[in-house]
């Protein structure tokens, strides 16, 4: 698991913390079932104080990424969950909702994008 935290960037640090580690849940690099480091663990290694980190995993587990057990620690949740599944759904329309204007951009009929999502859905 990597965190890399940017001060060029405009997302305040926890949410940077929070959108790479979806992503590496997302992306498939950190496991369900896989826990995550503490907060204090996470804090010491990305150099930010626990109450960042304590927002950065708050969120996820508001989100559904992950579940806080008491003296268990942060446990990456099963995809199947329905507020995870929610995210796919959402990542998956908004890189259809892409193709879709760059295919209307360059005057493709629907026809022919919906055989090329066809093709793809057959490799």
């Amino acid at each position: 698991m990597k965190i890399i935290i940017s001060n060029q960037s405009e997302l305040p640090i926890y949410a940077q913390i929070r959108e790479q580690l979806k992503e590496q849940i997302l992306g498939g690099q950190i496991a369900e079932g896989s826990t995550l480091p503490s907060i204090r663990q996470l804090a010491k290694e990305v150099g930010v104080s626990v109450i960042t980190t304590t927002r950065a995993y708050s969120d996820l587990e508001a989100e559904g990424f992950i579940a806080t057990m008491q003296g268990k620690g942060s446990v990456v949740l099963p995809k199947d969950n329905n507020l995870l599944r929610e995210q796919y759904l959402l990542r998956i329309e908004e890189s259809l909702s892409a193709a879709v204007e760059t295919a209307r951009a360059m005057g493709m009929p629907d026809e022919e994008l919906v055989a090329v999502l066809r093709n793809l859905l057959k490799a």
